[in-house]
């Protein structure tokens, strides 16, 4: 069996595949200050809890926007399971061509996601990953990565806003039944649930501008459900994407 770990700046998810089923998912908080033994814990409760054999676990891989995460997860992996986890970055078989300035700036989480796109979805695409940011990229017809956008994320935002305003307090992201609102709530809901859904229109509709190419869209993200139902374009929520695609990067590299 397979375990992948996605480590976001919110969540880190892990993954068991077995074989090409996605048998087992944790998802907890993200945090810099765990020790490997404190992570090791953690991942062992799980296996106790869910009935997983660490023995069967032959193989691992990360990809961590992270750093200082990185290493105490793979040293607990490794406590844990038995096995060196590959980390996903310069070096690492992807398939995936990385037409950018700096290709090896480029978010594991999102080279991971994009290989998932394009494995599952096909090529040429465009892919949302909403997290801590939100990121709509573009893969062309040969499986490129060509770019795209990133701004804040809705709860980042959300965040920033309630923080600053000394009258605006925090709701939940539920979209409101229209645009024009007539309570703050609401008015705060329609700016950030309908607004972002909005932006994505308009971020997808210059992207298929742009390439001359109307193709699939993908999102993944914890809050993505919640936002493409308000958008007018037809988006795929896949909430494994980033967890299939390093299924994908590690059978390649095996």
């Amino acid at each position: 069996m397979l375990l992948v770990a996605d480590v976001g700046n919110t969540n880190t998810k892990i993954g068991i595949f077995d074989k090409e089923e996605l048998k087992f998912k944790l998802v907890f908080a993200t945090d810099q200050s765990k020790t490997s033994d404190e992570i090791a814990v953690e991942l062992y409760t799980f296996f106790q809890i869910y009935n997983i054999d660490a023995n069967k676990i032959d193989s691992s891989i990360i990809s961590s926007v992270v750093p200082k995460v990185t290493r105490p997860l793979k040293t607990a992996v490794k406590t844990v399971t038995g096995t060196r986890s590959l980390v996903v970055g310069p070096g690492i078989k992807t398939g995936l061509d990385i037409k950018i300035d700096h290709p090896e700036t480029l978010g594991a989480d999102i080279v991971a996601g994009s290989v998932a796109s394009c494995k599952k979805y096909g090529c040429p695409n465009i892919t949302i990953f909403m997290g801590t940011a939100t990121a709509v990229v573009f893969n062309d017809e040969n499986g490129a990565y060509c770019g795209g956008a990133i701004m804040p994320g809705v709860s980042i935002s959300l965040d920033a806003l309630t923080a600053h305003g000394a009258l605006l307090s925090s709701v939940d992201l539920i979209a409101p039944k229209k645009t024009i609102c007539t309570n703050t709530a609401d008015c705060i809901r329609s700016g950030v649930v309908l607004g972002n859904a909005f932006m994505l229109d308009g971020i997808i509709d210059s992207f298929f501008e742009e390439t001359g190419k109307e193709c699939a869209v993908i999102s993944t993200g914890g809050l993505s459900s919640q936002i493409i139902k308000n958008c007018k374009h037809k988006i795929i929520n896949d909430e494994n994407l980033i967890l299939d695609g390093l299924r994908f990067i590690s059978e390649l590299n095996s």
